[in-house]
């Protein structure tokens, strides 16, 4: 079983953040830390900002309410949502997200993950330094198939 975890950013130079506490009060159970970053999986902030990133563990709680909250990976973005639900696989990025952009990366160079992801219909990807970055565009509504959870697709 691979070590799989995830993270959501709230940036601080958009807005009050404190609207966002009943949000994060709904993943209590698989919190594990917030940290004060410049960068995260998808972003990286100039003019020494910082944002903060909430740590979480990927666990059957997590799932569903993920899922509850949003259908679709894009459907994480400020001002309704924190933003950039991204994966860790092993401790590495695996499944990157930039919401505002509507962009997601998907970080492997595992074969059966590979096929996985040549399987999903309308899904543009390259290769990018022995590894596959899939950028999928979509709209905020768009719901995620079943492929498109990484919860559901990792052995």
């Amino acid at each position: 079983m691979s070590l799989l975890n995830w993270h959501l950013v709230l940036r601080k130079d958009m807005g009050d953040l404190t609207k966002f506490a009943p949000i994060q009060r709904k993943f209590d159970p698989s919190f594990k830390l917030m940290k004060e970053q410049s960068e995260w999986a998808s972003n990286i902030l100039g003019d020494n900002q910082t944002a903060k990133v909430y740590y979480f563990s990927t666990d059957e709680y997590a799932k569903k309410t993920v899922l509850e909250l949003s259908n679709s990976l894009f459907g994480w973005v400020f001002p309704d949502l924190p933003e950039d639900l991204s994966f860790f696989k092993e401790g590495e990025d695996w499944l990157a997200t930039n919401s505002h952009e509507s962009e997601c990366y998907i970080m492997t160079s595992d074969k059966n993950e590979i096929a996985k992801i040549n399987a999903i219909k309308g899904l543009t990807y390259e290769w990018e330094r022995g590894k596959v970055r899939a950028v999928k565009k979509a709209s905020k509504n768009k719901r995620m198939s079943k492929h498109s959870r990484p919860w559901e697709n990792v052995n």
